[in-house]
């Protein structure tokens, strides 16, 4: 097979992710959309493999890719749960926001220990 087929296929699968990680708002779109991403760069890293022989390395570094999504994805999630159990969405920019006025409450109470 030429090299250029999954090049391509993996070209069409990031400019997906990156679609989806600049145009949704949703957290669980963008996780989707970033292991879409991660996906690409194991295709590639195994196109490369496939094309150099004898030489494991592009398969090696896929395995360890794979492995670091798979723990991305887990940790991802749990923020996600915490999140909409703790606010009831999960919106991007939502949360954003919600830290931000974390932020303000928590300067107003610092403000509010040191006038006492």
């Amino acid at each position: 097979m030429p090299l250029i087929l999954p090049l391509l296929l993996a070209v069409v699968l990031f400019c997906i992710g990156v679609y989806g990680v600049l145009a949704r708002r949703n957290v669980i779109t963008l996780l989707m959309s970033f292991e879409l991403m991660l996906n690409a760069v194991n295709l590639n890293l195994v196109a490369f493999d496939a094309w150099r022989i004898n030489d494991a390395t592009g398969q090696t570094l896929a395995i360890f890719v794979i492995t670091l999504a798979a723990a991305e994805i887990g940790l991802g999630l749990a923020i996600v749960l915490l999140l909409f159990r703790g606010h009831g969405h999960v919106d991007a920019d939502a949360a954003r926001d919600l830290a931000e006025q974390d932020d303000a409450e928590r300067n107003e109470l610092v403000e509010q220990e040191k006038a006492t």
